[in-house]
């Protein structure tokens, strides 16, 4: 199969990449893979664990391997030798440029980037040119999955949104205010029938237009917000006070975090978003809004080590109050990367089994699952086995 990633000289993306083909080699085991649990067995029908992978980005790279090796030699998050292994490969793929519009002070500040817009496009010409990149690289077996920064909350329009008559007239109107990047490779891929994973809290295909569109298109997709970290912990434990009837008071949650990712999301503007989609998961599973403090800061010698302290004060039987307190240390780019070749898997399985609209059952790997309110991890597990079990 083939997956297209948005931001693929990222971390994220060029782990995946080393990884999936390291896969083919046998140089790795499949430890981190959800989609090769006993649970899903039969998912190599359809999905193979057999990888081609382009992408787009604005950072000027030679290649995939330039970009992984800057990203080994400050995080050292794998051995050497598999990147090495993979090598001749990487060095063959080359992202096209991509597109920024709209993705806030965190992108700006960087600097050294190469964007369609520089080119002075219009809305409309971006739009074809990364629809154009996609149908050159795409054939029935592509998925894209979107892995770039976080951008800020989009200014919403009813008229451009709410449609994909309105969403066709924002790119012929011009109206670059309304779009975001996020938007624009989520309708590249929906057009041409791509299926489409936002691994991101940006808003991607979750807007009304794009929603039609996958469904006039027989698209399936899926997002926001891939489940890593601090939140994982935290949708699979909040369930335990909830089973056990104890109350849970108030739950902070402070993340530090370095990498390219980090900077981001140390302006304001890129975080809202995160923060949104990390702190509404209490009160979706516990059913009330404790007292809550979500913090992501900046943190630059950790690289791609998040950690994440957590302090939970809950109240227990004869109204006791309490504490339970754990703290998470990862490497994002381990935890996340095997993720988004499940993701890449499953949507090409609905794909094939003539599903399409939004795959609200791929929620297990979604801190903020679109057309569900289900976070907890346990019962996100259960629908998905089911879902599965249910195509085979």
């Amino acid at each position: 199969m083939k997956v297209w990633l948005i931001g693929a000289y990222g971390i994220v993306s060029t782990t995946a990449m080393v990884g999936g083909k390291a896969l083919e080699k046998n140089i790795i085991d499949k430890v981190g893979l959800v989609s090769e649990l006993p649970f899903f067995s039969g998912i190599d029908k359809y999905a193979p664990l057999s990888f081609e992978f382009g992408g787009h980005d604005v950072r000027p790279m030679d290649n995939a391997y330039a970009a992984s090796l800057d990203h080994w030699e400050q995080n050292r998050h794998f051995e050497r030798h598999i990147l090495e292994e993979v090598r001749d490969y990487l060095e063959g793929v080359k992202a096209a440029k991509g597109t920024a519009l709209n993705c806030g002070s965190g992108i700006e500040e960087l600097g050294k980037i190469e964007t369609l817009e520089q080119e002075g496009l219009t809305l409309r010409e971006i739009a074809d040119r990364l629809t154009e990149d996609m149908k050159k690289f795409a054939d029935d077996e592509t998925v894209v999955i979107n892995t770039a920064s976080t951008e800020p909350v989009p200014k919403y329009s009813e008229e451009y949104h709410g449609s994909i008559d309105g969403f066709e007239r924002m790119l012929d109107d011009d109206a670059k205010e309304y779009a975001t990047a996020s938007m624009l490779y989520a309708y590249a891929a929906l057009k041409l029938g791509l299926p489409y994973g936002n691994f991101t809290p940006s808003v991607g295909s979750n807007i009304p237009a794009l929603k039609q569109l996958a469904i006039e298109k027989k698209v399936p997709h899926a997002g926001n917000d891939g489940k890593t970290g601090e939140t994982l912990v935290k949708t699979t434990l909040a369930p335990m006070f909830l089973y056990r009837n104890l109350e849970v008071i108030g739950w902070m949650s402070y993340n530090i975090l370095g990498d390219l990712d980090g900077k981001v999301l140390s302006h304001r503007d890129n975080k809202e978003s995160k923060v949104v989609s990390k702190d509404k998961v209490l009160e979706k599973v516990l059913g009330y809004s404790p007292y809550s403090i979500t913090e992501i800061n900046y943190f630059p010698s950790l690289v791609d080590n998040k950690t994440a302290f957590d302090f939970i004060h809950f109240k227990g039987f004869l109204g006791t109050k309490m504490k339970f307190y754990f703290i998470w240390d990862a490497i994002d780019a381990i935890v996340a990367a095997p993720l988004i070749l499940d993701i890449a898997r499953f949507l090409l399985v609905a794909k094939k089994k003539g599903l399409y609209g939004v795959i609200k059952e791929l929620s297990f790997f979604f801190k903020s699952p679109m057309e569900t309110d289900i976070v907890n991890t346990h019962q996100q597990f259960e629908m998905l086995k089911e879902w599965f079990s249910g195509l085979l």
